[in-house]
């Protein structure tokens, strides 16, 4: 473990004290604050439920077993180890090569996925070291950090530039600045792809050269990879893992929430070599103890039953779907975006978009990227909530993401439709 629960408390009144500490994007967008008639288009959390067939299986399963409502081995029930071994070992090169599948021992089933990460760090970072992050990051990663009493580094993408549609792969990792940003207490890189919220997928090649820099300075990689399975047009999904040195440094994160849309039954897992994921099970066995024994059973029952229902090919026709829609609107409005090649989230640039000057924000929103104002503004007038960016950045490089708004298409067509019909009146304020 990196560090003690007393020794936590003193970083944790820095983190929190309202003296300094500014409140997150999740409180300001709460749907507390905004609207009641408002079109939540900012969290990343799907307006459906999980698929039938998994619904009226798990509670078959759970009205047979009833150990299935009790404490579950800290790394995870059977059934489910055993259903992420059968579908993940195929998707990792080195283990087909090797002529094995996955064992209990290189799978760690977590509380959601940022459950898995939080114990991955808690068990290898120590407190001073550093922790590199390529932004614009998930904001969870840098409270992850800061709670071992470590510190994170930021390596910015660099967006495309012009006007019109670009693509997620013109957002671009500069490797010479990557490599600059290590020093000697960098013990861990995380690496999103594919990428919220620049929807990157990143090529077999770009891996490759961050793989190099890792190896060289003998680095741990937390690959967070939970929107594996939403990878649009043709792109392929690279698992760092499987490229050449990577297996034994690097820990894959992956989500049952994000795969069959139950965020909220918190079931997410790590994948690795034993004696990373032994670590994190020290770490999360004393966070958590274990995660949710029955939505383990469902989220094992989707994974056995996904190819007889065709389900993640009929999911991702789907989410191109819903990508498409919400474009469409943007495309009518005028504004350029990134279409993404993989996630559920599209990043707009608001740039020509002109909040009315007499238009009062809140003091939340005040001191913070230009992003904040518009989706403040936008939530409030057009009644469609956004993301500001800006807010996965650093301080030093929140200019980049202020450019921009992030949506989520995780919802259906017709609300989709129903907010592009509202964001129409941008057009009015360009």
């Amino acid at each position: 473990m990196a560090t003690s629960q007393t020794a936590l408390i003193p970083q944790a009144k820095r983190m929190f004290d309202g003296a300094t500490h500014k409140l997150d994007v999740w409180s300001i967008f709460t749907p507390a604050n905004v609207p009641p008639d408002a079109i939540n288009l900012g969290q990343g959390f799907m307006n459906w439920s999980p698929p039938d067939w998994i619904l009226k299986n798990s509670h078959s399963a759970q009205d047979e077993d009833v150990m299935s409502h009790h404490y579950s081995h800290p790394r995870g029930r059977p059934r489910l180890l055993k259903a992420i071994s059968k579908h993940y070992s195929p998707q990792f090169e080195n283990l087909v090569k090797e002529g094995r599948e996955l064992t209990n021992e290189e799978i760690l089933v977590s509380a959601g996925a940022n459950g898995g990460m939080f114990a991955a760090l808690t068990a290898h970072c120590e407190p001073g070291e550093e922790v590199i992050c390529i932004e614009p990051y998930f904001d969870q990663y840098f409270a992850s950090i800061h709670f071992q009493g470590a510190k994170p580094v930021f390596v910015p993408l660099h967006p495309p530039t012009g006007e019109g549609i670009k693509d997620g792969s013109e957002w671009t990792l500069n490797i010479d600045e990557f490599r600059a940003a290590f020093t000697p207490k960098t013990k861990v890189v995380i690496i999103n792809t594919p990428h919220n919220p620049v929807g990157k997928v990143f090529t077999r090649e770009e891996l490759t050269q961050i793989a190099e820099v890792c190896i060289e300075k003998n680095v741990l990689v937390l690959a967070d990879e939970v929107y594996d399975c939403m990878v649009y047009d043709g792109k392929k999904h690279t698992r760092i893992a499987t490229l050449p040195g990577m297996w034994e440094r690097t820990l894959t994160v992956g989500s049952g929430g994000k795969s069959f849309a139950c965020t909220g039954w918190r079931i997410g897992w790590l994948i690795g070599p034993p004696q990373l994921t032994a670590a994190c099970l020290a770490a999360h066995s004393r966070i958590v103890f274990c995660t949710n024994s029955p939505m383990q059973e469902a989220v094992a029952i989707g994974l056995e039953l996904a190819g007889k229902y065709n389900f993640f090919e009929d999911q991702l026709k789907a989410y191109a779907e819903r990508r498409d829609i919400l474009c469409s609107y943007f495309d009518q409005i005028g504004l350029s975006y990134t279409k993404p090649e993989g996630s559920y989230f599209l990043l707009v640039d608001i740039s020509p978009v002109k909040v009315p000057e007499d238009f009062e924000v809140p003091a939340t929103c005040q001191g913070r990227g230009k992003d904040f104002a518009f989706c403040w503004w936008l939530a409030q007038e057009l009644k469609v909530v956004g993301i500001p960016p800006s807010e996965f950045y650093c301080e030093e490089h929140v200019n980049i993401g202020e450019r921009f708004a992030r949506f989520a298409f995780c919802k259906d067509p017709e609300l989709l439709h129903a907010a592009g019909k509202r964001l129409l009146r941008l057009k009015e304020f360009m």
